[in-house]
């Protein structure tokens, strides 16, 4: 989590997953009690509603015990937000484990889970100036709907995986 706050996430203006996360427990994370309420907050959020307003499962990637990652799987894009701007699908790996392959591997990884959740595609977005992001979706299956208001907008079916 400090690779990510050294490159500025979790300021007051980062109001994306990891943004929030880092603001809640920030510089507490090597308090085992603090580090316990996150994950059992994190473990919970597939029941009640996220912020976001709908379910979502967290799901985290490593590689023995280093933490490279995690994606997150909204259950629904119920809202207006996430229909238009957010999305199904929402991922972050950490700085030092960047470009060697872990965002694509992670998504598509998930969509056998977003399957199971009963959908048959998902909408996946990125900024349009990530171009790393933009060819992780590509990678994965994504095709391409639109733009709006600065976000890139892609489906993917979820038996991308197997095909």
């Amino acid at each position: 989590m400090e690779e990510f706050r050294a490159e500025g996430r979790g300021g007051p203006d980062d109001d994306t997953t990891l943004g929030r996360t880092l603001c809640d427990y920030g510089g507490r994370w090597q308090d085992p009690g603090v580090f316990a309420s996150y994950v059992a907050e994190v473990r919970s959020a597939a029941y009640p509603a996220e912020p976001l307003g709908v379910p979502v499962t967290t799901l985290w990637y490593s590689e023995g015990a280093d933490y490279l990652g995690r994606i997150s799987v909204r259950h629904s894009v119920a809202t207006r937000f996430l229909r238009e701007y957010g999305g199904h699908i929402g991922y972050d790996v950490r700085p030092t484990a960047r470009r060697r392959g872990h965002a694509t591997e992670m998504l598509r990884a998930s969509l056998p889970y977003a399957a199971g959740l009963g959908l048959e595609s998902v909408l996946v977005t990125c900024d349009t100036d990530n171009i790393g992001s933009r060819k992780v979706i590509e990678a994965a299956g994504g095709a391409f709907e639109d733009e709006r208001a600065g976000k890139l907008r892609y489906w993917i079916r979820t038996d991308a995986a197997r095909v």
